[in-house]
């Protein structure tokens, strides 16, 4: 009984973990992508977007 206490007790920890830094990263690429549109907005360009329209 014991034993399978351990067990569904880790793959519960492990799968809140799994879940915690999937929304994490999604949250923190959804900042990101926000930032990147202000920075963009206010007329700030990345370095890799002239070459690629040719400046």
């Amino acid at each position: 009984m014991m034993h399978a206490f351990y067990v569904y007790a880790s793959y519960g920890f492990a799968a809140l973990v799994t879940i915690a830094v999937t929304l994490w990263t999604w949250a923190d690429g959804r900042a990101r992508r926000r930032e990147l549109a202000a920075l963009e907005a206010a007329g700030i360009r990345r370095r890799s977007a002239s070459a690629r329209d040719g400046e």
